[in-house]
């Protein structure tokens, strides 16, 4: 799913625990039963806002719901939803898991499945989109397209079938520093501008970057940031496009390139390749506040201010962010993005309620208000501070939108990625091997597809 802290985190019990938690959370209430409503009747709507949940018979039903998040993220989550159930007197009943993608296609393949649930990312939605309820029926589909950007209405529609929609999204390739250790008056506009600035200051910190790729189940998936921003800003979004949809091949010199440039950051980070393969990634900043820093830099997306040592930080003060200098100048303004996408697998009153007022500008303003989330919904304002409201703003000026990448992938192309990451910081020697090895896995699980 997108928001990395929401990629699946933790999946050596989860083939035997998934369908008990599916069980467990499809038990409760009422909502989990078969559908009671006909497809294609959607909620009351007011005017200007996406459709206002339905208070009708709802009190005591339970809306099952699966997500990845855990800890500050379902607090978040939870709060979220908190206004709707003293509004409407039904209940939901939250199960994490931070393996999502094998729980959800267990529970396709067994019919076993929560009313809502997280999807891990648009590339698993299309493979289960005929078991997903069409959201046209449920939502106010004209106002949901206005109040959404059109790149991410799109991304959640599978064959003119709107099937997902984005309870919150991030920017991804943004560049953090201690504005008390280092003053960037001016952000470098080009990937050399870059490295006179780590040349400048290298005396300032231990390192030039922070980096940090475990992840249980799913370590590695930070490092594919990495790469994807790359890949867009040296070889452009039309490679990019087609590096994704297995087009282009891993062993491509353009995206080999990539792999290298990603190669001399690990080569340059905190602790070495031992240590960015041992660290968690909401942790991998940490060294930034560290008294003498760490590190310079660390690259990640928006979400990383609710995390780590970004949450107890104070923005502005103890950090900034400037975007992804450009490589190649044909790209200019090119901005990658991911999402938290949700989908219905049952169609109840209770759920199209959940579901109608999950996507409002007040659901999720929210969030946006705790911090570490950017809104789907144009409409939704409340960020806490500045630099929140910047990543917003270059969400809805980019020039050059992308999806991340391995979200877009099939599941197998994700996880063998996720693994060439880990394995790659830990023996930079054997890329032509690891590159190869993706090569094969690509011809299968796009074959598959």
């Amino acid at each position: 799913m997108n928001q990395r802290s929401t990629r699946p985190i933790g999946r050596a019990t989860t083939l035997f625990v998934a369908i008990g938690l599916l069980a467990a959370a499809c038990s409760s209430g009422t909502a989990s039963v078969a559908p009671t409503t006909a497809p294609g009747t959607a909620a009351p709507t007011t005017s200007g806002s996406s459709p206002a949940p339905s208070t009708a018979s709802l009190a005591g039903q339970t809306v099952t719901v699966i997500g990845t998040w855990g800890g500050d993220e379902e607090t978040a989550f939870k709060a979220m939803v908190k206004p709707w159930e003293d509004s409407t007197g039904a209940k939901v009943s939250y199960t994490g898991t931070r393996d999502l993608n094998t729980v959800l296609t267990t529970g396709v393949a067994s019919g076993v499945l929560p009313d809502l649930a997280g999807l891990p990312g648009p590339g698993q939605m299309t493979q289960w989109a005929d078991s997903l309820v069409d959201l046209g029926g449920v939502l106010d589909k004209a106002t949901y397209t206005s109040e959404t950007s059109a790149p991410l209405v799109d991304l959640g529609t599978v064959n003119g079938k709107l099937v997902g929609v984005f309870i919150k999204t991030s920017i991804k390739g943004l560049i953090w520093y201690d504005p008390k250790v280092l003053t960037v008056a001016t952000p470098p506009a080009t990937w050399d501008d870059l490295q006179k600035l780590i040349t400048d200051n290298k005396s300032k910190a231990a390192s030039p970057w922070c980096v940090g790729v475990e992840s249980g189940a799913a370590s590695g998936w930070s490092g594919t940031d990495w790469i994807e921003d790359l890949v867009l800003r040296q070889a452009g979004p039309d490679v990019y496009k087609q590096w994704y949809q297995g087009k282009v091949k891993w062993t491509d010199p353009a995206i080999k390139t990539a792999w290298q440039t990603f190669g001399d950051v690990v080569a340059n980070s905190y602790g070495g390749g031992n240590t960015v393969n041992a660290t968690n990634f909401a942790n991998a900043g940490d060294p930034l506040f560290k008294t003498p820093p760490g590190c310079l830099f660390l690259h990640q997306a928006s979400f990383i201010t609710g995390l780590g040592g970004f949450k107890t930080a104070t923005s502005g003060t103890d950090y900034n962010f400037f975007p992804f200098p450009d490589i190649n100048t044909q790209f200019t303004g090119a901005v990658e993005g991911a999402g938290d996408l949700f989908g219905m697998f049952h169609d109840t009153p209770a759920s199209r309620s959940l579901m109608a007022y999950l996507v409002t500008a007040p659901a999720q303003d929210v969030w946006v208000k705790i911090g570490g989330a950017i809104s789907a919904n144009k409409n939704a304002t409340d960020y806490p501070d500045a630099i929140s409201k910047r990543s917003a703003e270059l969400l809805a000026n980019s020039k050059i939108f992308v999806f991340d990448a391995s979200d877009l992938m099939p599941s197998a192309m994700n996880d063998a990625f996720w693994k060439a990451i880990v394995d790659y910081v830990k023996d930079p020697s054997k890329l032509d091997a690891i590159l190869a090895s993706l090569d094969t896995a690509q011809a299968d699980a796009y074959k598959a597809q």
